[in-house]
């Protein structure tokens, strides 16, 4: 479901609450903050005439024969297209109007259970009492090396299965969907700053919707939001909309692959179960075997109509990223040979880092209006060619290359199941042309009712087909005021004063500090003591830094104010630097236009390739003094345009003062001057023997340019938003040296040509790489932070880019002002070394191997190969690679960095 975010953005009331923890609870509403206007009162009084309509129906429990409770049981009103579910304690409630109605109950193993109910004034009470499902094994005639009949099965299913996803031109349906988080477990020293934020464990954060939902073909899903109901926090929440619009008939679900996919035989093993008889139809047990068990397969049951060859129902379990994931699906034929989910269970669980949760959801769909696509035709039977007869006239007919082979195959009863699938892939492509926007791969439009959450309790007691279980109902008795804090935020205005307003501590000095001046007004101190360094140059060094904030116009345009306050120790300087930025964002497009200026000091790689907190530890404690600074005395403006994600135009200009520092001070915890030395604040360089240099200005300006050219879309709302794995990144950069203008002794021109692009190996792995080139078309008056620098990387730490950085690289060994040529690859395995062992990979665990080259005009050949452990504990990523020169060997090192499956931003 879309976050509570979107709700606020359509509703100015909605309120919200602000991330308690990550992908764990739900955004809470409290109750109403405002007095009912004439809209909302009118909606109460027709609402109250209507209730009646809804205070009756059936309920009871849902039971197994050993009286055991089926939680989550399906109950299908056939008569009114409708779905609903019984709770946790397999309790059920279903609102119907007068009338007689057929319910059919289901759940995955029991037989299903149908009987019809007379509804008059009030509560019918009916409990179930549902048996275990019996399977009958049908006769089955073995041919060639004795496969098993499942093979044949699933083979047909597969055949048909875009059949079943072009039968119809469009659907509509009405979905509730009811999401139930728990914090199972917080590491020791986290309970009690969890408890004061009011996150507490074992609780219930239970988010309820209903929405209307409609499809039309190719993949358009229009959404709007009719209610939505929370008692926790759902920003970052996984969601179980993904798997709620997305079909098991197709190749992948949520980067799953499918048991009906083109490539499942590649993927699993089937085996026959056995058959029963439901109604009209014979239902088929299959059991799903993942050939390689882990991430982003499917193990379990799925139940496939024979002759229909639809999905009845399923019952699966998958991981991603080593959480374990549960999915359960029951299908009811909702139009004539249309089979279509009517509830669904998802249940994810996992630990990471001493955290535990749960998360329960449940989606009722119900109200099903289906268009047929009355163009499309299947045969009365498909032929498993591999195993079955095919009749001769039936042979004879040729590929669907032409209309009239299309025409003769669709006038067939019977088919082939390759010839099956060619008048689908035909009919698809014709499809395909009548598209007014080919490179829309999908449209998205999400709508909130501006009465979305402001519906009563009443209101959820009359619409909800699930009853809610003691925790629940406990959840939402909790009225956690912090939601109005955020609505405060977004609004702009704060009447009944939520938002604290810290006051001054000269604490906030050292620890940091927030600050709330206005709704839209925030002050942020830095910790002085988090940002205190030590480098050779200026010893122990303090930082203290600030951000003011204004947000103005719904958060799109936003002012910012970032001084920052340095003083070195040991040299005795005093420096100080300030960034003014104001933003715009608006469309799809934004605008950045910044000045900042002050005296402060720089490496000599722009890029700052050591954090001043790993010098600080590599120096103290190793001796090793990597971090190369000079001082800058400079002015800055720079301006960043991004009209799409496609295309990014940025530029600055820089005019600055440079002056050389020296070493004041050469204490370590560890090691003497004798032992090991400091080397002074100036790289080491291949091509410049010393890299000294005198007090000097220097006018610089640089353009860069990003574009992707490949342009593929998913709309959202009306609005394109590019599928950026599709389409290579294209980099273009120009840097001038402008001479004899405010003094500058700089004079050079240098140009850079990149592309990062990545490929996807079905969930078997995926290529990554990075490549750079460039060259100096004039080099005639330069100092050394002027060369062109590469990443590299001597302490234990990993860069933030796996696919982008050297491991072993000096950082400043090969810089250059000559052409010069960098590569990066980085392939991710599903199954490599380690991971052949299904433990390795049921933990999450991911196998990488890397490559990384450079030459440069006046250097020897550099690379470099690798190995690495990803995903270590859920957040680490263990490397090890060794280095060559020429064809010499260089060193063996070792590396731990973030997991790549973070993506941490190295910004």
């Amino acid at each position: 479901m879309a976050t509570i975010r979107q709700a606020a953005e359509a509703e100015a009331e909605v309120l919200s609450l602000p991330n308690k923890f990550r992908s764990i609870l739900y955004q809470p509403i409290l109750k109403r903050m405002y007095s009912i206007s004439l809209k909302h009162f009118l909606f109460l009084i027709l609402f109250l005439v209507q209730l009646p309509l809804f205070a009756q129906g059936i309920r009871g429990t849902i039971k197994d024969s050993n009286g055991e409770p089926l939680p989550f049981a399906s109950i299908y009103i056939t008569n009114l297209n409708n779905g609903a579910s019984s709770n946790a304690s397999g309790e059920y409630e279903v609102k119907l109007p007068t009338g007689t109605h057929t319910l059919v109950v289901k759940y995955i193993g029991y037989e299903a259970e149908q009987v019809q109910v007379e509804v008059k004034d009030g509560w019918v009470q009916r409990d179930f009492s549902l048996r275990g499902q019996t399977f009958a094994l049908k006769e089955v005639q073995v041919k060639g090396k004795g496969e098993d009949p499942a093979y044949t099965i699933m083979r047909k299913a597969i055949a048909k299965r875009k059949y079943h996803l072009l039968q119809y031109d469009s659907y509509q349906m009405k979905v509730y969907v009811k999401g139930t988080g728990e914090l199972t477990n917080a590491p020791f020293f986290l309970k009690k700053k969890l408890k004061e934020e009011g996150v507490k464990l074992n609780e219930a954060y239970t988010l309820e919707s209903v929405s209307e939902i409609k499809f039309t073909q190719p993949n358009k899903i229009e959404e709007k939001v009719i209610s939505i109901r929370t008692s926790g926090d759902n920003k970052g929440s996984a969601s179980p909309m993904s798997f709620v619009n997305e079909s098991f008939y197709n190749d992948k679900v949520v980067e799953m692959v499918s048991p009906l996919s083109k490539s499942a035989f590649g993927y699993y093993k089937f085996q026959y179960e056995g058959s029963f008889r439901e109604g009209d139809i014979d239902v088929n047990r299959i059991k799903v075997t993942p050939r390689s068990r882990g991430d982003n397969v499917f193990e379990g049951h799925i139940y496939i109509i024979e002759g229909h060859w639809a999905i009845h129902s399923l019952d699966l379990k998958t991981s991603m990223m080593g959480f374990p994931i549960k999915v359960k699906q029951n299908y009811a034929e909702v139009a004539p040979t249309v089979w279509m989910p009517t509830t669904h269970q998802f249940n994810f669980s996992g630990k990471v880092m001493g955290f535990a949760g749960e998360f329960r959801y449940l989606a009722s769909c119900s109200d099903y209006k289906v268009e047929l696509n009355k163009k499309l035709v299947a045969p009365k039977e498909i032929i498993d060619e591999k195993v079955e007869e095919v009749p001769e006239a039936l042979a004879a007919i040729k590929p669907a290359t032409n209309n009239g082979n299309l025409e003769a195959l669709a006038n067939q009863d019977k088919l082939t199941r390759k010839q099956f699938r060619q008048l689908m892939v035909a009919y698809e492509k014709e499809a395909e042309k009548e598209r007014k926007e080919p490179e829309v791969v999908s449209e998205r439009r999400y709508t909130v009712d501006t009465l979305a959450t402001k519906r009563d309790a009443a209101y959820w007691d009359a619409v909800r087909p699930v009853p809610l279980s003691d925790k629940e109902v406990k959840g939402y008795q909790r009225d956690d005021s912090v939601a109005q804090v955020e609505s405060a935020k977004l609004t702009g205005k704060d009447p009944k004063k939520v938002i604290k307003k810290k006051t001054f501590n000269p604490l906030d000095i050292a620890t940091g500090g927030n600050y709330n001046l206005t709704p839209r007004t925030r002050l942020n101190l830095e910790p002085a003591l988090a940002n205190t360094y030590y480098n050779t140059v200026e010893g122990f060094n303090v930082n203290v830094g600030a951000r003011l904030r204004h947000q103005y116009d719904s958060l799109r345009r936003t002012f910012e104010f970032a001084p920052t306050l340095r003083y070195g120790f040991a040299s005795e300087e005093f420096y100080a630097k300030v960034r003014v930025s104001h933003s715009i964002k608006r469309a799809g497009k934004s605008n950045l236009l910044f000045v900042e200026g002050g005296k402060f000091v720089e490496q000599f790689n722009d890029e700052n390739p050591i954090h001043p907190h790993i010098n600080t530890v590599s120096t103290l404690l190793f001796r090793r003094n990597y971090m190369k600074i000079y001082e800058k005395a400079y002015a800055r403006v720079g301006y960043v345009y991004t009209p799409s994600v496609w295309l990014k135009v940025s530029g600055n200009l820089e005019w600055a003062q440079r002056n050389q520092l020296f070493n004041n001070t050469g204490y370590s915890f560890f090691y003497s001057d004798e032992d090991r030395a400091f080397t002074p604040s100036l790289p080491d360089n291949h091509e410049l023997e010393d890299t000294a240099f005198p007090r000097h200005e220097a006018l610089v300006v640089e353009a860069n340019v990003s574009y992707r050219p490949v342009s593929r879309y998913r709309m959202y709302n009306g609005r394109k938003i590019p599928l950026l794995d599709g389409s290579p990144e294209l980099l273009f950069m120009y840097r001038k040296g402008i001479s004899g203008v405010l003094g500058s002794d700089v004079n050079f021109d240098q140009v850079q040509l990149g592309i990062n692009h990545g490929f996807s190996f079905g969930v078997r792995g995926r290529l990554e790489f990075e490549l750079r080139g460039g060259t100096f078309l004039n080099s005639s008056s330069m100092f050394f932070m002027d060369y062109h620098h590469f990443d590299g990387n001597r302490t234990i730490l990993s860069s933030l880019k796996p696919a982008g950085s050297f491991r072993l690289l000096d950082y400043y060994q090969y810089s250059t002002n000559g052409s010069y040529f960098s590569g990066h690859t980085h392939y991710r395995f599903r199954k490599f070394l380690l991971t052949q062992i299904p433990y390795v990979r049921f933990a999450g665990l991911k196998e990488n191997v890397f490559f990384n080259y450079l030459k440069t005009q006046h250097s020897p050949h550099f690379y470099e190969v690798g190995y690495s452990l990803d995903n270590v504990f859920r957040v680490l990523r263990i490397e090890a690679a060794a280095s060559f020169e020429d064809r010499s060997f260089r060193e063996l090192g070792f590396r731990v960095g973030i997991a790549t499956i973070i993506g941490v931003n190295s910004n």
